[in-house]
């Protein structure tokens, strides 16, 4: 699901201090040039004013799905009187930011936040934790946040439900060195909806053997829809540590987002991995936040990420395999997914 405060480390923390640096200056910079009144009006222009200088995906979005952001303005400006309510102005608000279509873009209050969740919701989940018991059993191991263990295939199987939950390089060692026999490995992010984009580094550095491009960063640096830094490249280093070196499937649905999509780009980056089950959800913006005259506080994305083809992610990575969850399988007690990663790996 899409970054709840709970759920989330706020994707991209980890990078580099000067990135966060340079987004800072360019934010701060602008953002408190114009004072509005706490007024429904007043809040509506100050929130439209912040997004129209800082979000970072406008020309992507014009692009994919005609996104005029002016247009927006107009639209809404019409609904944002002063006559309304203080929930009344939360509606518009969290509908006008809907218009983005992003996940990474919140509307925090004390009752309630408005959210974009359509991304996942209008997809199937191709998952069930219902088959997943039948693969894991009852006496799985865990480490950190990982459930694993050895199916009866000799394939190797871990669930990582989200990179909010922190792995230490030493249950990295134990995980990878209970699997050393087996055939090959199984990470199942499904649901993952991201995290603390360190631990999607720390696990992906454990199937990698040479320093990888796995993408690119930008900067917002002013006040239009254009003004952004040349690309900063990512790289993710061989761990030092124990590595995978076999065959890897890693498993996804349109619940992966943010540091779990980073996950999937990284890992589409590695020799020995294939992707298989759905387009991942997307999220590839650095979320920064503002607060409005009313002390509400909106989250965004700043600074863009892409592939290592300077593609944009943002609206998700398509799998080397487009595998479902059918009927049948579940009918059956199978997870699709699950056996085509395992017929995958035995090829």
């Amino acid at each position: 699901m899409f970054f709840c405060l709970k759920k989330y480390t706020y994707l991209f923390f980890r990078l580099k201090i000067v990135s966060l640096l340079l987004c800072l200056l360019a934010f701060t910079s602008c953002v408190d040039e114009v004072e509005h009144e706490d007024t429904p009006q007043g809040n509506f222009e100050a929130l439209w004013q912040i997004i129209d200088e800082h979000y970072c995906f406008f020309d992507y979005k014009q692009h994919e799905y005609g996104l005029d952001w002016q247009q927006v303005y107009n639209i809404y400006k019409v609904r944002a009187n002063d006559m309304i309510s203080e929930q009344q102005l939360f509606e518009v608000l969290t509908d006008m930011l809907s218009e983005l279509r992003d996940g990474h873009v919140n509307l925090f209050t004390t009752f309630d936040y408005g959210r974009y969740w359509k991304w996942h919701e209008n997809y199937p989940t191709n998952f069930s934790d219902t088959l997943q018991r039948r693969y894991l059993g009852t006496d799985y191991r865990i480490a950190s946040g990982m459930k694993y263990r050895i199916l009866d295939d000799n394939i190797g199987y871990i669930y990582y439900g989200s990179f909010s939950s922190g792995i230490g390089e030493s249950s990295l060692n134990e995980v990878i060195e209970h699997f050393l026999l087996c055939n090959g490995l199984i990470i199942d992010i499904r649901g993952n909806g991201g995290g603390d984009l360190t631990n999607a580094e720390r696990l992906a550095a454990r199937f990698c053997n040479e320093k990888t491009l796995v993408g690119y960063l930008q900067h917002k640096t002013g006040k239009g829809h254009n003004d952004f830094s040349e690309m900063e490249p990512q790289y993710i280093e061989p761990s030092g540590n124990l590595r995978w070196h076999k065959n890897v499937v890693v498993l996804t649905n349109r619940e992966v987002y943010s540091a779990a999509n980073e996950f999937v780009k990284y890992m589409k980056c590695m020799p020995q991995a294939k992707i298989v089950g759905d387009h991942t959800g997307g999220g590839a913006g650095m979320p920064f936040t503002s607060t409005l005259p009313n002390g509400w506080t909106v989250r965004f994305s700043a600074c863009p990420m892409y592939d290592r083809h300077h593609q944009q992610t943002e609206f998700g990575i398509d799998p080397d395999y487009e595998v479902a969850l059918t009927d049948v399988d579940f009918i059956k007690g199978k997870d699709s997914l699950i056996e085509f990663a395992r017929k995958l790996l035995v090829e």
